[in-house]
């Protein structure tokens, strides 16, 4: 449907927000594209992301015309998406490094440090990136007013911080605040690589002087972004369940590599959104608490957000397609105890493989489609809002 006036008034200050998950950002894919055909007209004024969102996010910003348009061509991308083409295997990285710094202590020797670069090498994805991103695109769609800001998230390796790179108009506002701070930017792949480079599966990207690595790492304010540009409606796409998820088969067998790392992928990817949008409710109540004209602590106001979560879980889906994989890659997660059914999160990650991405996307698709009631509520402005 079109969206009607009053909901493109109140769409000035929407932003979309696009959390990480690796292969599992193709569930967003799903969501927009059937979002976009719900509604039409729907843009988003601010775009944020982080880890693998970050890539959807850059690619949103940076396409010149209609959302709809962009996320066709984004689905269109995902659709042809391998492993080949997001990374290749380095199975004797880690080791190698090991090895070295193991040979320079024995011998006193380890005068220089050891660099862990990485399991995985992001090459392809940067040339996949390079023939599908308009590099002028973000600048373009500010100058143009259809994009007030883009921005990406990583983590400084140089001071631990979480630093937001920001591409938008002249007005924007930076921010400050503990350990998190915004930086003015032209966003290139760079951004995008350094924003997903998980540590020690990926290799950090050096930025101006200094390296970066995955946002998420010690990002505790996912909305926090968006809501500095100026949001004051948030529509958040989460990678995980809205409900416990169903218990799986316990392991007999200690943790394996697999399952340990797929905790922590957790960890540091799809929780911080959960708990961030439980405070945003905290606070919201407490605005909404404050009798009539009493001015708000620190200037706070009602910040409206919807998150759309996966009806099933995301991992569970990737059960039995570890043989989908390359053979090489298909070796080390198995070595590392992919296999297991308790490992399952950690293999969804990593699955960027046809079968498994179209089943996120269709379930995307119709998780959009069986929240349209909550989103056209959302996108209404409250009643007494002049937009």
């Amino acid at each position: 449907m079109t969206i009607d006036p009053q909901i493109r008034a109140t769409a000035a200050s929407l932003a979309l927000v696009l959390s990480g998950g690796g292969a599992r950002a193709a569930y967003q894919v799903g969501v927009l594209a059937a979002l976009t055909e719900e509604f039409r007209d729907l843009d988003f004024p601010i775009f944020t992301g982080v880890s693998a969102g970050a890539i959807n996010t850059l690619f949103l910003a940076a396409h010149r015309g209609p959302l709809a348009a962009a996320v066709a061509r984004l689905r269109e991308q995902w659709s042809r998406l391998t492993v080949e083409e997001v990374f290749r295997v380095r199975p004797f990285g880690l080791g190698r490094a090991a090895v070295r710094w193991l040979a320079q202590a024995a011998f006193g020797r380890a005068r220089s440090a050891t660099a862990l670069r990485g399991l995985l090498d992001p090459t392809p994805l940067r040339q996949f990136l390079a023939r599908h991103f308009d590099p002028g695109g973000v600048a373009h769609n500010v100058a143009t007013g259809r994009l007030r800001a883009a921005a990406l998230t990583t983590t400084s390796f140089a001071t631990g911080y979480t630093v937001t790179f920001v591409e938008g108009a002249p007005d924007v506002a930076l921010w400050q605040r503990a350990r998190r701070v915004a930086a003015a930017a032209r966003l290139t792949i760079d951004h995008v690589l350094a924003s997903s480079a998980v540590p020690m599966i990926f290799p950090a990207v050096r930025i101006g002087d200094a390296f970066y690595g995955d946002g998420g790492v010690r990002q505790t304010a996912p909305l926090a972004p968006a809501i500095h540009l100026g949001a004051r409606a948030l529509l958040a796409i989460g990678m995980r369940t809205g409900r416990p998820a169903e218990p799986r088969p316990l392991a007999r067998d200690y943790p394996s590599a697999a399952e340990t790392m797929g905790m922590v992928l957790h960890s540091i990817l799809l929780d911080a959104l959960d708990a961030d949008a439980e405070r945003l409710a905290r606070v919201n109540r407490l605005v909404a608490a404050l009798p009539p004209g009493t001015p708000t602590p620190d200037g706070l106001s009602l910040v409206r957000l919807l998150v759309l979560h996966p009806s099933r879980d995301l991992g569970d889906l990737a059960l039995g397609h570890l043989r989908t994989l390359p053979r090489g890659l298909r070796l080390v997660v198995g070595n590392l105890g992919g296999e297991r059914v308790q490992a399952a999160d950690f293999l969804s990650y990593l699955l960027f493989e046809p079968q498994y991405i179209a089943t996120l996307m269709e379930l995307g698709y119709d998780d959009a489609r069986a929240a349209r009631d909550r989103v056209a509520r959302f996108l209404a402005p409250p009643a007494g809002d002049d937009g």
